[in-house]
């Protein structure tokens, strides 16, 4: 293959290696590792067996990819972290392998994992997330596509976020986050729907007035959820994004974690939920 390996970094010879792939000095590169065409690796940067890495894939200096889970159930079995194409990978971002529970961990295409994020074994981010500096996913955590993390987060495991879902800055993350929402507060609760994300994405105002008409009955009228589910089905009009929000909802309701609620719910207080 056609790519430039610095005389100062380890590459095992049974390294898949794409063309016009760059590695920097002083990486170590182990067996049974996979890298994609014009990835480019900077300097000091570690990459384990079973890391597969996509195309155009950018990894800054001290990146450390596919390292074994921090499990205690681990034992050796043979897993992958896979990172997709177009991803940017900052410094000092640790992305473990999987374990036999999913066998891999995954990060979509076109994700930017700013400095210091730690991803933890069986992990599933999608396409076009964002997680800010700091941020810090527990075991088994499912992200969805265009959510965005901000800085200091940190996500308990087993938790579900939706879709272009928001989750401000310094946030405890202990229930599942519903698609199209903003979380914030303490504890973390609907702050609204994501209005400026989904503009920017090209969502019309009519479908972001759809997206408000079914959270303002989930989180803002002080229904119960299950009385709040029957409500939607009953008067809002069918859409993807209606679907999208009520299947998330039962699924979440099922689980042994639950759905975050609204301010309202929490804590019985008056304060007017942001939109």
């Amino acid at each position: 293959m056609n790519h430039s390996s610095h005389a100062l970094s380890v590459v095992h010879p049974d390294a898949k290696i794409g063309n016009n792939v760059h590695i920097g000095p002083f990486c170590y590169i182990d067996q049974n590792v996979e890298i994609g065409d014009d990835t480019w690796v900077g300097a000091h940067v570690t990459i384990f067996d079973g890391a597969r890495i996509g195309k155009g894939v950018r990894i800054f200096p001290g990146a450390v990819i596919a390292g074994i889970p921090q499990d205690l159930k681990f034992k050796g079995e043979p897993t992958t972290a896979t990172v997709g194409d177009y991803t940017t990978i900052r410094e000092y971002v640790t992305i473990n392998r999987g374990t036999a529970y999913a066998n891999d961990t995954y990060v979509g295409n076109q994700c930017l994992l700013m400095a210091y994020v730690h991803v933890a074994h069986d992990c599933k981010i999608g396409n076009n997330v964002i997680l800010a500096n700091n941020v810090n996913l527990a075991g088994h955590v499912e992200i969805e596509d265009w959510a965005i993390l901000e800085g200091l987060v940190a996500v308990q495991q087993f938790i579900h976020i939706g879709a272009h879902s928001f989750v401000a800055g310094g946030s405890l993350v202990r229930k599942h986050v519903p698609p199209y929402v903003k979380a914030a507060r303490e504890p973390l609760s609907y702050a609204g729907v994501n209005v400026i994300g989904l503009q920017r994405r090209g969502f019309s105002q009519a479908q972001i007035n759809h997206i408000q008409d079914i959270y303002r009955i989930l989180f803002v009228k002080g229904y119960k959820v299950s009385h709040a589910l029957d409500v939607i089905e009953q008067e809002i009009a069918l859409s993807q994004e209606r679907d999208q929000v009520t299947g998330f909802i039962k699924s979440a309701i099922a689980s042994d974690v639950g759905v975050m609620k609204g301010f309202r719910q929490i804590n019985g207080s008056k304060v007017k939920n942001e939109e």
